[in-house]
């Protein structure tokens, strides 16, 4: 009987994880979902938890491709994998950015596509590359150029400002939502130019040192470093590096689209998961649709690998459209009450244990809707977890959105975080148009559109304070095939 072919995606950097594609199953998980420890390195919990979710073993598995940061390449060698038994001739290293490109592609709605990856780096200095997708092949048709510093690149730039006002600089998402509250006509200057398809930004540094030396070069007050969203100037600053990226990402989009001649836009990269911009890129007149994956960022790079790695050996280049993000496996209700009983061999990793009680519902649904509109916060687990960094309703806070005061207890008592960061809504899709400036589907929360006026005060405590919302639009359940 002919075996189906079963193929392993790994990413070695930062948000490390793993995949696995057959025929039938398409099964990914990042490290930091396994041991709660937010952009962690690292891949073999999540090959084992794949492994497991399609009852296979490595012996099963016909070609494993790994990528990972830095100037070069991985080698066969310094992914590990060979300390496991697996044969070098079954291990191939994928580029960085050809593998979120196949992310971006092979789970989108297209025939033919411009791809655009845009991040803080991949191999060979890529930071904005881009590609013509047709059915045959992803054709990478240029990018930055290598001699650029990184410093002049878009996600770089977007970093140094998010870490001048005292944050890691992955929490870019930080920075966006602080942006909405600033004024970035005071600083005049622009931080980006974009000739043809090739970006060049104005600092010289990376990270805080570049953003001062710019304000001295330029004479530009970004308020006090490390401010936090604390001081006026550094609100100011967040606009300005927001309305630039946007900027530049607008023109880079309408050039490679020009270069290409394909009018449909895959956007990936770190870069992608600004909804702010994505909801103005997604709107130009060049873009005839737009589609970014839910794992944009470096959580898809093992994804990317695996489905690189499914077209190397079948020569068919795979394209599964995405219905949903929720690419980990199920469990069984038997599992769950393990966990819930704080049986070790349900595997619970627990940063702090608090007491709690638990019992079974009739209506699980009915329940937490009563629940929510008598004020109450819920946390919601149900079936495969999400991929991507946005909760979509399988690892879930849930709370009314009607008022503030919802946000405000999350904010105070569970998520402890920036006053300034908004909550995001979850509506049928139906019924997203009536609330929302909104006339496609938005399912994984990859954008920011307007919030009706009409409608803004019936849902205060998903509003931000530009009268935008990160919108999740709900269909029916469908989701690709998971193993229990």
């Amino acid at each position: 009987m002919k075996r189906t072919p079963c193929v392993v995606g790994i990413n070695l950097g930062h948000d490390g994880g793993a995949a696995l594609i057959t025929d039938t199953l398409m099964v990914a998980i990042s490290e930091e979902r396994l041991n709660r420890t937010r952009y962690s390195p690292g891949w073999e919990a999540s090959l084992l938890y794949c492994l497991r979710a399609a009852g296979l073993t490595l012996d099963d598995v016909d070609l494993v491709a790994v990528s990972g940061i830095g100037r070069t390449l991985p080698t066969r060698t310094e992914s590990g994998l060979t300390h496991l038994g697996i044969d070098p001739s079954r291990i191939v290293p994928v580029d960085h950015h050809l593998s979120h490109a196949y992310t971006a592609y092979c789970l989108s709605p297209y025939e033919t596509a411009t791809v655009l990856v845009v991040d803080g780096g991949g191999n060979n200095n890529d930071t904005e590359t881009y590609y013509a997708a047709t059915p045959d092949r992803i054709e990478r048709l240029g990018g930055n150029p290598t001699t650029r510093a990184r410093a002049g690149e878009i996600g770089a730039t977007y970093e140094a400002f998010t870490n001048y006002l005292g944050w890691y600089e992955q929490e870019a998402g930080k920075t966006m939502a602080l942006a909405s509250y600033g004024d970035p006509s005071l600083y005049l200057a622009p931080l980006f130019d974009v000739v043809d398809t090739q970006v060049h930004g104005r600092l010289t540094h990376t990270h805080a040192p570049g953003v001062a030396d710019l304000a001295r070069r330029t004479g530009f007050d970004f308020g006090p470093p490390d401010s936090r969203g604390e001081h006026e100037l550094g609100t100011n600053a967040a606009a300005y590096v927001q309305d630039q990226t946007e900027r530049a990402l607008c023109a880079l989009a309408e050039q490679t689209i020009a270069a290409t001649g394909l009018g449909n836009l895959c956007f990936a990269g770190g870069v992608a998961l600004n909804c702010v911009a994505a909801d103005k890129l997604r709107r130009l007149d060049a873009v005839t649709d737009y589609f970014a994956p839910p794992a944009s960022s470096d959580r898809g790079q093992a994804l990317g690998c695996a489905l690189y790695a499914f077209h190397r050996l079948t020569g068919n280049l795979p394209q599964r459209l995405l219905a949903s993000d929720y690419f980990g496996r199920d469990y069984t209700d038997e599992e769950i009450e393990q966990a819930l009983r704080r049986d070790p061999r349900s595997g619970l990793v627990e940063r702090r244990r608090t007491a709690f009680t638990w019992r079974r519902e009739s209506d699980i649904a009915r329940t937490a809707a009563q629940m929510l509109a008598d004020g109450k916060i819920i946390g919601w687990f149900q079936g495969g977890s999400e991929l991507g960094a946005r909760a979509l309703g399988a690892r879930s806070i849930l709370a009314d959105p009607r008022t503030t005061a919802s946000s405000d207890a999350l904010n105070q008592r569970i998520k402890h975080r920036e006053l300034f960061r908004p909550f995001a809504p979850a509506v049928l899709a139906d019924h997203a148009g009536t609330w929302f400036d909104l006339d496609v589907p938005s399912p994984f929360m990859l954008l920011a559109p307007p919030v009706r006026p009409d409608h803004a005060n019936k849902i205060a405590g998903v509003v931000h304070v530009d009268g935008t919302a990160r919108v999740q639009t709900v269909a029916p359940p469908s989701r690709p095939r998971t193993a229990r």
